[in-house]
């Protein structure tokens, strides 16, 4: 399910919203490996305080807020506070059955 942050500007939700988007397409790939479906619902459910101001590197999520921002960006911040990860990672929890990676 789509969640914003309630002080989320426009152009944030904005951003969540593609990457939910553009997540949810790649979980549904047919082609997108299962291992690299797992690796991101662990991102998804993993708490922030894990990540201690991590950037994170992953091609489909940099791909997306690439994308989303026409901004070339080589990683994006690995909290759920930021609108590009969060949204990438809700979009594939969502893109996937619930049955499937033990959701």
């Amino acid at each position: 399910m789509e969640s914003y942050d309630e002080d989320w500007t426009d152009t944030q939700r904005a951003l969540y919203d593609e990457c939910y988007r553009a997540g949810g397409e790649w979980a549904e790939d047919p082609d997108t490996p299962s291992d690299d479906v797992q690796h991101v619902i662990n991102l998804a459910e993993a708490d922030d305080d894990a990540f201690t101001d991590a950037e994170i590197d992953y091609p489909p999520l940099v791909d997306a807020v690439t994308q989303a921002t026409g901004v070339n960006v080589t990683s994006v911040p690995a909290r759920h506070d930021d609108p590009g990860f969060r949204g990438f990672v809700d979009g594939v929890r969502d893109g996937v059955d619930d049955d499937v990676f033990g959701l």
